[in-house]
């Protein structure tokens, strides 16, 4: 994974009246295990990859528990693992990344909460809502819904999310539905600390085989006519129970505050925030002890009318803070109110924005009108013009810095084997014309920030070529679909290829094949090379894991099939013009190979170490640019986009423009000669080989080149 997790897990073996201190996802990862947790799965993603990725590395601690641990292929397969608590009194989570993971995994959820569970089934969800999300903007609560899945939203809090992962099983058990945690970016990476409770081995696992096959029971399938059943259980029998156990456990709180007029009901996950802006306002203090009364809803699905009306029928006014639309829990008060015929307003968007995350500032601005408005008499807002002051700091940053801070889209790494193939997609372009290049989930979906600006669609993780499908249909131009290793085995293969094998339809898939699931933290693929730095370090050979990507192509009826080295730019272009100009009609498809850089220097680094602590002979490539000869045109960085590609002042005070420089963070991949070479570049760029502990061989070589240099030098 991107990190070593060995910290962690030790922490995971805190034992009774311990303490653990560390981040909120890792603190869910003790939650399950102190719950007798008898599997776990899921697809990693941001912000929960790290509770699958610290599981996966404690196989062994996990093994002496008896918990089985499962990376799933994708989040469908992780959802549909929870049917083991369907018939067995085993209790089970899994994880993902909503709002995408929740998507995929729909099919499972429902036929899931239509049967129900003996065992506990919980369900983390990474809720990556808001200007820091890297998907589409859409709410987990809408799915929760739709499937009656019981949905916590725990107050940022390390021992509150602790209780409520707790709870949550015990929740999912009473009532026989599966309950979803919802946890925020800000809760995910929240710094804490809780007292740990011991791990439960459980009753039911690896270790602990139970006999008895579960009798069959036509009622626990999902197929008519027991669905009928079903959905009236739901809403007859889990409903009702689920609610009383919230009431029972006390898993909302209400913070009393002395205003009479005016309350506020927030989702779990926004407490934090809301208390930054009463704070700003002086109507609260860090801890929480504020002057306006609060209800955490750290259950946002069922809510409880009865405590809700409890709560709020005594004030003038209600401002709801539900982050995003449609404002289900807004729209839920309101006709519960009216339908108890209660004078109390109900208010939430219109003074809080419809869509967009609520940070303390924004939530500051909602509050504060809210207030005014609704309590006439409270004029003593002492920092009403909080948001003047933060518009000021930014401006004397500016000041500062002379300038508006420039914007940094993400881009791809130093020396990343996914670059050379789009530097050679944009020669070919040059050459052919513009090309409809359907794009997909992953680190190549860099490429379409510039200095590349590729693709024209992004729908789905997997789904490149199947996006590509219509336009095919009618393009006079073959268009191209791209995916990652990654994305063809979560659903690329059968979405996307079985689908266009089975229509006939021509095109172009590229497969670029770094090895891993790197952009959620180079996570092991089916087709994962062996020689990775993870399993045999020092192994350079083939193995029959580098082509299972091939061979699973051939399997499913694939006929035109090439394998290119994406640092081969030379190559590539070779390919690809091939493929566009093939008279075959039908799935062309290129897989573009080259190891993740990242994982490859975590391979080298150790072995490097090793090599110059014993003082061994060790080579390593290194790139320059001889600043005489460069032109300043700089078509070397509009081609690369390498971040060790820049410019620098040029030290011929005849040269006005800057000249391309590459600094010390090269990793010596080779790519900027190579597109010297292929786009027919000036010939500034050099290469050197860096030879530490030189044998006798590498310092006669080295002499007699220096003589020779010298030569040439004297006689110039």
């Amino acid at each position: 994974m991107e990190r070593s997790f060995k910290k962690e897990i030790e922490m995971l073996k805190l034992k009774e009246g311990e303490i653990f201190e560390g981040e909120g996802i890792l603190a869910v990862t003790k939650a399950l295990l102190q719950s007798g947790v008898s599997y776990v799965g899921g697809y990693q993603g941001s912000p929960v990859s790290n509770l699958l990725d610290v599981m996966v590395q404690a196989k062994e601690y996990m093994q002496e528990l008896g918990v089985h641990v499962e990376a799933c292929a994708n989040e469908s397969s992780a959802a549909a693992m929870l049917g083991a608590s369907i018939n067995y009194k085993a209790r089970g989570a899994v994880t993902w990344k909503s709002i995408v993971g929740t998507n995929v995994a729909s099919d499972a959820l429902s036929h899931l909460s239509s049967v129900g569970v003996k065992g506990g089934a919980v369900i983390i969800i990474g809720e990556d809502y808001g200007e820091g999300s890297s998907i589409i903007q859409e709410r987990t609560h809408s799915v929760a819904l739709k499937s009656t899945i019981w949905l916590l939203d725990p107050k940022p809090n390390l021992e509150n999310i602790v209780n409520c992962v707790e709870s949550a099983f015990e929740l999912s058990e009473l009532s026989n539905a599966p309950v979803m945690i919802q946890m925020r970016i800000r809760a995910c990476h929240l710094q804490g600390r809780f007292k740990a409770k011991d791990n439960i081995s459980p009753s039911i696992s690896s270790i602990k085989k139970t006999s008895k096959v579960a009798d069959h029971n036509y009622d626990l399938i999902a197929h008519p006519p027991s669905t009928y059943l079903q959905e009236k259980l739901k809403y007859e029998e889990r409903i009702i129970k689920a609610r009383q156990f919230i009431i029972d456990k006390g898993i909302n709180e209400i913070i009393k505050g002395e205003m009479q007029e005016v309350a506020i009901i927030v989702q779990g996950g926004l407490y934090n925030n809301l208390i930054c802006s009463l704070e700003a306002m002086t109507l609260s203090d860090s801890f929480g002890n504020t002057k306006v009364s609060i209800l955490v809803l750290n259950a946002v699905h069922p809510l409880i009318p009865e405590e809700i009306i409890s709560f709020g029928k005594d004030f003038n006014a209600i401002l709801i803070v539900e982050e995003g639309q449609p404002p289900y829990i807004e729209q839920e008060i309101g006709l519960l109110f009216h339908q108890r015929a209660i004078s109390t307003k109900v208010i939430g968007k219109g003074y809080l924005p419809m869509a967009g995350e609520y940070t303390s500032e924004i939530l500051f601005k909602g509050v504060r009108d809210f207030i005014v408005e609704f309590a006439k008499d409270f004029k003593d807002l002492s920092n009403t013009d909080y948001i003047s002051e933060v518009a000021d700091i930014r401006d004397k940053a500016k000041n500062l810095l002379a300038s508006e801070i420039p914007p940094r889209p993400p881009g791809f790494c130093t020396g990343c084997p996914e670059r050379p193939f789009f530097s050679a997609l944009k020669m070919i372009e040059k050459d052919i014309g513009k090309i409809h290049i359907s794009t997909d989930i992953g680190c190549h979906s860099f490429a379409t920030f510039a200095p590349f600006s590729f693709g024209q669609s992004i729908l789905g993780y997997g789904m490149s070529l199947a996006a590509s499908a219509g336009v095919q249909s009618f393009s006079e131009k073959r268009p191209i679909a791209i995916m990652g290793d990654g994305g063809f085995w979560h659903n690329g293969l059968l979405s996307g290829v079985a689908s266009r094998l089975l229509n006939g339809g021509d095109g172009i898939l590229i497969v670029l094949q770094n090895g891993y699931t790197a952009a959620t933290g180079t996570q092991d693929l089916i087709s994962t090379p062996d020689r990775n730095y993870r399993k045999l370090a020092n192994s350079k050979s083939a193995t029959e894991n580098d082509q299972k990507i091939q061979n699973a192509l051939k399997g499913l009826g694939v006929k035109w099939l090439k394998t290119v080295h994406t640092y081969n730019v030379g190559k590539v272009k070779e390919t690809l013009l091939e493929a566009f100009n093939s008279s075959f009609k039908g799935l062309k498809v290129i897989v573009a190979e080259g190891e993740c850089q990242l994982e490859r220097q975590r391979r080298l680094r150790p072995f490097r170490a090793e090599k110059l602590r014993m003082k061994k002979r060790f080579k390593r490539i290194r790139f320059g640019v001889d600043e005489e000869t460069c032109t300043g045109d700089h078509s070397c960085i509009r081609l690369s986009g390498c971040p060790t590609l820049t410019l620098k002042p040029s030290s011929d005070p005849l040269k006005v423009d800057p000249v391309a420089h590459i600094t010390d963070g090269c990793v010596g991949c080779g790519l900027c000669g190579e597109n010297a070479i292929e786009a027919t570049l000036c010939p500034s760029f050099w290469k050197a080989e860096i030879i530490s502990n030189p044998n006798k061989w590498d310092l006669f070589v080295n002499w007699f080149r220096s003589r020779i240099l010298r030569l040439f030098i004297k006689y110039a």
